[in-house]
């Protein structure tokens, strides 16, 4: 004979949906795409980032030649932050100094016969935590430690499907 479950409230049931489930609206906005590099050819492409907002830029060369390009990333004032030859992949993060366009390059001018798949990924802002969490000022329960765990691994998985 089997003990009767113990009822739990609907709150209970709702609180797990809402916490799964939810969506904000967060100030991280992300540029991800596929693009083909033409051969003696340079692509750029801008983003306008906030003064002290943290930014990522990911690429990788998913084919063609050797598979590397030049890439450069600009500020605002055309200073050059960041710079790689001839590289297959990279992730790049920073602080912006000024507000303004930010302009990351991809250039495949070294090359003469061979155009390049690239992906890129201009992320800006921090990726925010779970909807929730983050108001505790106590332990958290092992429901909340289990969905933050499972929003890491799905935020995870997501990354390497576009790799």
């Amino acid at each position: 004979m089997h003990k009767p479950r113990p009822a739990q409230p609907a709150a209970f049931y709702w609180t797990v949906l809402l916490m799964v489930f939810s969506q904000k609206i967060w100030s991280v906005n992300s540029v991800e795409l596929t693009f083909e590099l033409p051969d003696n050819a340079r692509e750029c492409f801008h983003e306008e980032i906030q003064k002290q907002q943290t930014a990522t830029l990911e690429f990788q060369v998913v084919s063609g030649g050797r598979y590397d390009v030049d890439v450069t990333l600009e500020s605002p004032t055309g200073e050059e932050i960041y710079r790689q030859i001839k590289t297959q992949f990279d992730s790049y993060q920073f602080t912006a100094s000024a507000t303004g366009i930010y302009t990351a390059c991809f250039s495949n001018e070294f090359s003469t016969f061979s155009h390049k798949i690239v992906y890129m990924d201009f992320q800006v802002g921090e990726e925010q935590p779970l909807p929730g969490i983050e108001e505790h000022a106590t332990v958290l329960t092992q429901l909340e430690s289990s969905a933050q765990e499972i929003h890491k691994a799905l935020n995870a998985i997501l990354d390497y499907q576009t790799h």
